[in-house]
């Protein structure tokens, strides 16, 4: 089989391509077993030279979400009193009351372009 002077110009693209994003993201190489039908779906949606980004893709989505799961699950607590003294002295019920009271500017302007009726 004989590949044309078009498809090899492609195929030295995306490994030109895809060493440039290696480069720029500091990537190793990692070998890694996927099953057989799962290789064929990955290729059908991203086909088969985008495959380590579209892997590097989904696992970095996992590990955010993962992370998210356990920081959701510890027990220590977000808010620390001593990142927020400006609350220690007027107390969190009034401090909410005073942003409430002050005037709104995030609908200014909104009905200015508006046509009259």
């Amino acid at each position: 089989m004989r590949i044309s002077s078009e498809e090899w110009e492609k195929v030295v693209y995306f490994h030109y391509a895809h060493m440039e994003w290696a480069f720029a993201m500091g990537t190793e190489r990692a070998h890694v077993a996927l099953p057989a039908g799962l290789l064929k779906e990955i290729d059908a949606l991203v086909g088969p030279r985008q495959r380590s980004a579209f892997i590097a893709e989904v696992a970095t989505a996992e590990v955010k979400k993962r992370r998210l799961l356990e920081f959701l699950r510890s027990s220590e607590p977000v808010w620390k009193d001593e990142d927020h003294p400006e609350l220690a002295t007027v107390g969190t019920a009034a401090w909410v009351e005073s942003l409430r009271n002050e005037p709104s500017t995030r609908l200014e302007g909104r009905d200015e372009h508006l046509d009259p009726l």
